[in-house]
């Protein structure tokens, strides 16, 4: 599966749909973001249920600050539209592996729950 750009545009469309959306904050001068993305790109193509975007912070600086990214790369993980993890740093393939298994295993009316309380 290839993944999807994000911009100002399509963001909320794609993240506030069912299912888990992966986002990677990434730009193109950074060497720890070059490293995670062959991760990234192999992960999306071993998860076809999941969507797995990205969001360049040079071309989208107002996602960038919208969601307080101040370290990249970032990864966010949302499902349901609700934003379930969100870390900086290049996550190495068994890391990320294992924070979609979390994401998957959420009681999601249990983080509704905690969400509004």
């Amino acid at each position: 599966m290839t993944t999807v750009t994000l911009t100002t545009e399509n963001f909320d469309e794609v993240a506030q749909g069912d299912g888990i959306v992966l986002v990677d904050f990434w730009a193109d001068w950074c060497g720890p973001c070059k490293r995670f993305a062959p991760v990234f790109e192999k992960s999306a193509g071993k998860h076809e249920d999941i969507t797995f975007a990205k969001v360049d912070t040079e071309a989208q600086p107002e996602l960038s600050e919208r969601f307080g990214i101040s370290s990249i790369p970032t990864l966010m993980a949302i499902r349901d539209g609700v934003i379930v993890f969100a870390e900086p740093g290049a996550l190495p393939e068994p890391v990320l592996e294992n924070v979609i298994e979390q994401v998957r295993g959420l009681d999601m009316e249990d983080v509704r729950r905690r969400v509004e309380s």
